[in-house]
């Protein structure tokens, strides 16, 4: 391996930590942390979604979720309602008041993408998706191979 190539992962670490902190930038008047997005996202994606399975989805401890959700209900976003089949869950619903927040987040995530991608064509970028998701590939199988039982990509990040 060329010495170079020992980089990359560090390169992607950085990478992703600026891309955090440029959306947080974009997002700072909404009044909502990156937490809350990625929650409010998550139930829209999938309405009906466990507390649990939530807490697994965002990588997080169940007790992060739970206050997350506390805050996100107390600011009118979001509903628990008793879960069809388990009386010990909660199942997390969004309320209206949420939708136009989530058609801020698109205009926001639009926003960071085209940052981040400014002076790139197509082809530069078919590449970056093709090479990254070969790297995530690469990552889920020997994790995979090794036994991890946590789940180890979604895909719709």
């Amino acid at each position: 391996m060329k010495p170079e190539h020992s980089s990359i992962g560090l390169l992607l670490m950085d990478t992703g930590r600026l891309l955090r902190k440029r959306f947080d930038q974009n997002a700072r008047g909404t009044g909502l942390t990156r937490a809350q997005w990625q929650v409010l996202k998550e139930i829209h994606v999938q309405e009906g979604l466990s507390q649990g399975a939530l807490a697994e989805l965002l990588e997080v401890e169940p007790i992060t979720v739970g206050r997350l959700v506390d805050r996100l209900e107390q600011a009118g976003l979001i509903e628990r309602r008793p879960h069809p089949s388990d009386r010990r869950a909660w199942s997390l619903y969004l309320l209206p008041a949420a939708h136009p927040l989530l058609d801020t987040l698109k205009v926001i995530a639009a926003e960071t993408r085209a940052e981040y991608l400014k002076d790139m064509n197509d082809a530069e970028i078919d590449e970056a998706i093709r090479l990254l998701s070969r790297i995530k590939s690469n990552l889920i199988s020997v994790m995979s191979d090794a036994g991890d039982e946590r789940r180890v990509g979604n895909g719709r990040r």
